[in-house]
């Protein structure tokens, strides 16, 4: 068989899958040394480093898929997300204000701008954003869940029986995302 991007990233892809990342991340680069500018392989070989707990090189790789496909939502929200997981909130939320600016209803941009919010400990603007996510798609469980976990915040008990009502008559994966 000839090897190729494409063969090498199925490949890659597999090995993540079995959590054999050094292999996977072996398989990404050496596809990346004949398709530099193929954004997909950047992506995959972030999301490994991501899976395999390096946060700095994951975010190297997705920035330079950003680099190649600005607009992708993908590649925004998995930026914006390894941002919040090594705490720079003010790069992701930069990530997921421009994902916001591409696609408005988005609902997981939403979200995840509450998630960031709620981290910061400002439960009024976390508010906010997780029903604009929840207004998009009522059934978006996560956001939900969070909504819910912000009015408790808020003092909010009428929202917070409310979310919890609708938690128990939607099952974890009806929503968009």
């Amino acid at each position: 068989m000839k090897e190729s991007p494409d063969t090498l990233n199925s490949q890659a892809i597999e090995l993540a899958s079995r959590g054999e990342y050094t292999e996977a991340i072996a398989c990404f680069k050496r596809a990346l040394t004949m398709a530099n500018k193929n954004y997909l392989l950047w992506y995959n070989l972030g999301i490994t480093y991501r899976d395999a707990g390096k946060l700095h090189q994951a975010k190297n790789a997705i920035i330079a898929a950003y680099n190649l496909a600005p607009n992708n939502e993908d590649i925004l929200e998995t930026l914006s997300h390894i941002c919040y997981l090594l705490e720079d909130y003010d790069e992701a939320s930069y990530y997921i204000d421009t994902g916001i600016e591409i696609n408005y209803l988005n609902p997981r941009f939403w979200n995840n701008k509450g998630v960031i919010f709620f981290a910061k400990g400002d439960y009024n603007e976390a508010c906010e954003s997780f029903e604009n996510a929840v207004t998009i798609d009522p059934n978006y469980y996560d956001a939900l869940y969070n909504l819910r976990d912000t009015y408790e915040q808020l003092g909010n008990k009428n929202g917070a029986k409310e979310c919890n009502f609708r938690l128990k008559t939607i099952s974890h994966g009806e929503s968009y995302a």
